[in-house]
C-alpha cells in the first residue's frame, strides 16, 4: 500500500529539486577528499592578484591649429614630370620652409608624429637636419617642447643634399609618406609634399586616439597631460630591435601599457652604465633568477628601480660593515645622483615592499601552523526520493533498515527472496571533512583527514543488500563512520618524492581515489554528484587501504600510477573488517588490491585512462560482494544458498574527459570484471561476469563565472554472465540504468549550492519496478 503522505512527499521533493541561488561569486577553492568512490585534489587558498601601478597610456592625435592636413590628391610620383613649382629629388637641401621627419631632436617649437597627416605648408621625411620650425618624432630624449624621430642631427634651416636642384618651396625623399603624402614615383604637388622611403599609412589602433584641443599641445612638462610621457622619459629603440625601420606602430600599441614601459632606461645611458659599473664592484645583483645584470637591454623604470635598491642596500652594508672604506667617493656621488633621478620609483618601490613585509608579519602571527595547512569542506544535504509505488527488493526482511537486510533463497524454487518496501521520508543531514596538510620540505607532503557525519540518503531505502551507497544516492550524503556523528580518520598517508619525476606514497589509510580513476567532470564537489557518477561502480575492493602507491609522471603527456593496498576502511567494523591491520589476515592476506592506471593526455584539453586492477577478496559470512567486495555490486554465494571462500577479480576500465570548448565537454566510463569464486560446498567454480557504463557531458561557466552544469546516462551494474549466483543485486534479469543532471552554482567565494535530480529505472535490475525520483539540494561550504 502506497504510503498516506505520498503526495506531500512528491510536493517537497518537486520543491526540492526545484532549488536555485542567486549567483554572487566564484568558489575559491577545492580539495582533494573523497568518500567511497570519488577522485580528489588538494584545496588550495586563491592567488590575490597584485595590483598593476602603471595606468596604460592612450595614443594621442596631435594636431597644429595653423597646418591643414594634406590630402591625397596633392601626391605626385617622382619619376616623371615635377608641377611648375615642385621638383625635387630628395638627396639634397630642402627649401627654407619645409618640414621633415627626422631621426634625431628637433627645434623647441613643435611636437607632431610622422606617421599621420603632414600640415599643408611643407612636410617632408628626411635623413638630415631640419630647421627650427619643423615637426618630427623621436626615439631618444627631447628638447622641452618638441618630440622627433631622429638618426642624425640636422642644420638649422631646411638644407637637405639632393642631385638635381629643388625649387625653394619643396622637397621629396625616398620614402612613401603617410595617406596623404606624395608618393615617390608620381608627379610631386605644388605645395611642398614630400615622399619617404616606406609606407607608413594611417596605424589602425581602435579607441587610442583623440582629438586634443589646441591648449593642451603643449605637453612636455605639462601638469594637464598625464597621458603623455615626458620628453626626458622617452626612450631610443633597443639595440634588440634594430632601427626605427624595423618597428611597426600596431606593435607599439599592443605591447605599452603603461608610463613605466615607455620610460626605459637604455644601456647607452649614463644611468644604466652607472648602475652597471655599481652592480660589479659591489656584487648587488638586480634580482634576476639567472643571477646577471642583463646589461644588453633596455629596462622599465621599475626594473631598473629594483636593481638599484638592491645596489643601496649592499652598499650601506658595506658602509655600516668593515668593508666600509672600499666604497669610493666617485661611487657614492653616482649613487646619489641615482638616488635622485629615480627617487620616485623608489619610493614606489619600497611603499610596495612595506606593504608586502606587514601582510606577510600578519598572515605569520596568525597562521595556523608554519608546516600545516587546514582544510575544511562542509555540506548540508535536504534529500529525498519518490517512487509511487513500492519498490521490489532482494531480502527476506524487507521492512528492516537498509544496512540490516539479509538476502536470502526460496528454498522451492531456489530463486533470491523477494520484498517490496515504500517510499522513505524527506531527510535533512550534515558532514564534514577536515584536511591537515603538513610538509617538512616543501616537497613531501603528510595527508591526514577527520570526518563526521551523520548522512543516510533516502534512496538506500529501496536498495537491495550489498547495494547500500551504491545506488542513486547523492555521494555526500553520508556517515562518516560506522555510527552517525562520530569523529574517524578517514585518511592518513605521507607523500614524498624520489626524483624530480617520481613520487612514492605510503601509508596506513591512503585514499585509492584521491589518485585513480580520477576525471575533470565527474569530481564531486563540482561535478556530477551521486555514488554511481564520480567513478566507475566496479572498483575498488579497497577504496581506502593500507600500502603504497609509485606516481611516474613519464612525460608532460604520459603518467603512470601503480599502487598496493590492504583494505582499511573507516565505515567498516573492524571487528570484521579493515583485513590490513588484523593480525590473522594482515597486509597480504585478506582484501587486498593490485592496481596500475596509465593516463595519456593527446592534449591539455583531452585526458584517456587505461586501468587494470587485480584483487584479492575476503569472504564475509560465506558471501562476496559489497562492501568490500568490488567488482560485485549486490551479494554472491554458490548458486544454492551455499557457502563460498575467499574470491579473485580483474577489472578494466577506461576513463575520458574532453573538453571541446571552454563552455563544453564530455565525459565518460566503461569498466568490464570478471569475478571468479570459489564455493566451499561440492558446487563447481563460477565467474560472475559484469559491465558498467557512462557518458555525459559539462556544460563549465553556465549562466555564471564558475558554475558547472552535468548530465549524465549511466548503467551501473550490468550482469552479462553468472547471474545465477547473485543472490543479490541480479533482480530479474532487468538492466538498471539512470539519468543524473547536477548543477554547481558558487555563490560567494566559499559558500556554493548544488542541486541534483536523478531518475532510475528498473532498480536493482528488476524490469517491473517503477521509476524512482530522487532530488537533493546541497549547500558546500569550504575554506
Amino acid at each position: 500500500m502506497v504510503n498516506n503522505s505520498s503526495s506531500v512527499k512528491a510536493f517537497w521533493l518537486s520543491f526540492l529539486i526545484s532549488g536555485a541561488a542567486v549567483p554572487l561569486g566564484p568558489i575559491a577553492a577545492t580539495a582533494q577528499i573523497q568518500d567511497t568512490s570519488t577522485p580528489e585534489v588538494a584545496l588550495e587558498g586563491s592567488a590575490v592578484p597584485a595590483a598593476n601601478p602603471d595606468a596604460p597610456l592612450a595614443a594621442v592625435k596631435i594636431e597644429i591649429p595653423h597646418l591643414a592636413a594634406i590630402t591625397a590628391e596633392t601626391n605626385s610620383a617622382v619619376d616623371r614630370a615635377l608641377p611648375d613649382t615642385d621638383a625635387a629629388w630628395v638627396n639634397r637641401t630642402l627649401p627654407e620652409t619645409d618640414t621633415a621627419t627626422v631621426d634625431r631632436a628637433l627645434p623647441q617649437d613643435n611636437t607632431a608624429t610622422v606617421d599621420r597627416p603632414l600640415p599643408e605648408t611643407d612636410a617632408a621625411t628626411v635623413n638630415p637636419a631640419l630647421p627650427q620650425t619643423d615637426i618630427a618624432t623621436v626615439d631618444r630624449a627631447l628638447p622641452e617642447t618638441d618630440a622627433a624621430w631622429v638618426n642624425r642631427a640636422l642644420p638649422q634651416t631646411d638644407a637637405a643634399k639632393v642631385d638635381p636642384a629643388l625649387p625653394q618651396t619643396d622637397a621629396a625623399v625616398d620614402r612613401a609618406l603617410p595617406q596623404t603624402d606624395a608618393a615617390v614615383d608620381r608627379a610631386l604637388p605644388q605645395t611642398d609634399i614630400a615622399t619617404v622611403d616606406r609606407p607608413t599609412t594611417a596605424p589602425e589602433i581602435t579607441e587610442a586616439i583623440r582629438e586634443l584641443p589646441p591648449q593642451k599641445l603643449e605637453i612636455a612638462n605639462s601638469p594637464q597631460s598625464q597621458q603623455v610621457a615626458e620628453a626626458s622619459q622617452v626612450a631610443d629603440i633597443s639595440s634588440e630591435t634594430g632601427t626605427a625601420d624595423d618597428l611597426s606602430i600596431q606593435e607599439d600599441a599592443a605591447q605599452v601599457t603603461s608610463v613605466s614601459q615607455l620610460s626605459d632606461v637604455r644601456p647607452t645611458d649614463w644611468a644604466f652604465q652607472a648602475l652597471q659599473s655599481l652592480v660589479e664592484r659591489y656584487g648587488c645583483i638586480a634580482g634576476y633568477p639567472d643571477g646577471t645584470f642583463r646589461g644588453n637591454r633596455a629596462m622599465t623604470r621599475y626594473e631598473f628601480a629594483a636593481g638599484l635598491n638592491a645596489c643601496l642596500d649592499q652598499i650601506t652594508k658595506q658602509i655600516s660593515g668593515f668593508a666600509g672604506n672600499l666604497v669610493s667617493r666617485e661611487d657614492l656621488a653616482s649613487l646619489q645622483r641615482l638616488q635622485e633621478e629615480f627617487a620616485a620609483e623608489l619610493a614606489t618601490l619600497r611603499g610596495r615592499v612595506d606593504a608586502l613585509e606587514a601582510r606577510t608579519a600578519e598572515l605569520e602571527a596568525n597562521q595556523f601552523s608554519t608546516t600545516t595547512k587546514l582544510n575544511v569542506f562542509a555540506w548540508f544535504n535536504l534529500s529525498g526520493a519518490f517512487a509511487g509505488k513500492r519498490v521490489r527488493v532482494e531480502a527476506i526482511n524487507g521492512n528492516a533498515a537498509p544496512l540490516d537486510r539479509v538476502p536470502g533463497r526460496d528454498p522451492v524454487t531456489n530463486r533470491p527472496i523477494v520484498q517490496r518496501v515504500d517510499d522513505p521520508e524527506i531527510t535533512f543531514s550534515q558532514l564534514v571533512w577536515l584536511t591537515l596538510t603538513t610538509s617538512f620540505t616543501g616537497k613531501d607532503q603528510l595527508i591526514t583527514q577527520l570526518a563526521v557525519g551523520n548522512g543516510n540518503a533516502p534512496a538506500n531505502q529501496y536498495t537491495s543488500p550489498g547495494l547500500f551507497n551504491t545506488f542513486g544516492t547523492p555521494f555526500l550524503d553520508q556517515t562518516a563512520g560506522v555510527n552517525p556523528n562520530e569523529v574517524i580518520l578517514r585518511e592518513l598517508s605521507y607523500q614524498f618524492p624520489v626524483s624530480n619525476s617520481l613520487q612514492v606514497v605510503i601509508g596506513p589509510r591512503i585514499n585509492f581515489y584521491r589518485y585513480f580513476d580520477n576525471n575533470n567532470f565527474s569530481f564531486f564537489v563540482e561535478g556530477a554528484s551521486s555514488f554511481n557518477s564520480n567513478n566507475s561502480t566496479l572498483l575498488t575492493a579497497t577504496k581506502r587501504g593500507a600500502g603504497a602507491l609509485a606516481l611516474w609522471d613519464i612525460s608532460r603527456r604520459l603518467k603512470l600510477r601503480l599502487g598496493y593496498l590492504g583494505e582499511s576502511m573507516e565505515f567498516l567494523p573492524t571487528s570484521v573488517f579493515n583485513s590490513a591491520s588484523n593480525p590473522s589476515q594482515g597486509l597480504f592476506g585478506g582484501t587486498n588490491t593490485s592496481t596500475a592506471e596509465l593516463t595519456f593526455s593527446p592534449s591539455d584539453r583531452a585526458n584517456l585512462r587505461f586501468l587494470y586492477s587485480r584483487s584479492n577478496i575476503q569472504q564475509i559470512g560465506g558471501l562476496i560482494g559489497a562492501p568490500n567486495g568490488r567488482p560485485i555490486n549486490g551479494l554472491a554465494d554458490d548458486g544454492f544458498g551455499g557457502r563460498l571462500g575467499n574470491a579473485t577479480a580483474n577489472t578494466y576500465s577506461f576513463n575520458f574527459d574532453w573538453s571541446l570548448s571552454r563552455r563544453f565537454g564530455l565525459f565518460g566510463r566503461y569498466g568490464y570484471a570478471e569475478t571468479n569464486i570459489f564455493p566451499k560446498t561440492d558446487r563447481p567454480d563460477g565467474t560472475i561476469k559484469t559491465q558498467s557504463y557512462m557518458l555525459g557531458f559539462a556544460l563549465p561557466d553556465l549562466f555564471k563565472k564558475g558554475a558547472v552544469f552535468t548530465a549524465s546516462f549511466l548503467v551501473p551494474f550490468d550482469v552479462t554472465g553468472g547471474r545465477r549466483f547473485l543472490v543479490s543485486g541480479g533482480g530479474n534479469g532487468g538492466k538498471q540504468y539512470e539519468i543524473e543532471a547536477t548543477y554547481y552554482l558558487p555563490v560567494t567565494e566559499h559558500i556554493s549550492l548544488v542541486p541534483a535530480f536523478y531518475a532510475i529505472w528498473n532498480a536493482n535490475n528488476f524490469d517491473n519496478n517503477p521509476t524512482i525520483f530522487v532530488g537533493n539540494l546541497r549547500t558546500q561550504f569550504s575554506f
